[in-house]
């Protein structure tokens, strides 16, 4: 018999699949449930509304990003060298993770977001620390972490979807680009 947990989880990766293709208001709970392979009642079991399940998915998938973004991370390499290791990891989840794509861009940009509750507003806190850490060590312009956080992750948003559209084919050359031009407006000028 499948896990409670199993089943929690197959709902959330049905709606996310099922965002991706129909949006917010296109993916009623009954195509959840038919899509995950539950009954509707098991959907309520776990989530009390449609916008519950919704704002929960947010954490699921602000969860995964996290993980993906540190996951090539190693304290131990030079600052710039991890700045390009983070880009890349958070790049490549996003192209390989669509569906966590779309669904963020819409997220964000939608009144489920203003429901959430003050610490969940502070999705990159840990991409904040980082730009933070870079600051303190003198890699990087003494300005306002959340400014070098924008920067960074919307030049990652981008350059996935130009990549999803096919309006631009980014091969390896490509990408050193992005992030070397995106490196150097972000780097401090050591004199």
């Amino acid at each position: 018999m499948e896990n409670l947990a199993d089943k929690k989880k197959a709902i959330l990766e049905s709606t996310l699949d099922l965002i991706k293709e129909n949006g917010f208001h296109g993916t009623p709970m009954s195509m959840v449930a038919k899509h995950a392979n539950v009954a509707a009642g098991t959907i309520y079991h776990y989530f009390d509304s449609k916008e519950t399940l919704i704002c929960q998915l947010f954490s699921y998938v602000k969860g995964r990003i996290m993980d993906a973004l540190f996951e090539q991370d190693d304290e131990s390499l030079d600052f710039r060298v991890r700045f390009f290791r983070v880009w890349r990891g958070l790049y490549e989840f996003y192209i390989n993770n669509l569906n966590s794509l779309v669904f963020f861009e819409q997220f964000v940009n939608s009144p489920y977001n203003k429901k959430l509750p003050k610490p969940e507003h502070d999705t990159f806190k840990p991409l904040h620390d980082f730009f933070t850490l870079g600051i303190e060590q003198e890699y990087l312009r003494p300005v306002n972490p959340k400014i070098l956080t924008v920067l960074a992750h919307g030049s990652i948003l981008t350059a996935a979807k130009v990549r999803m559209a096919g309006k631009i084919e980014l091969q390896e050359p490509e990408l050193e680009q992005i992030i070397e031009i995106l490196w150097d407006g972000m780097a401090l000028k050591k004199k």
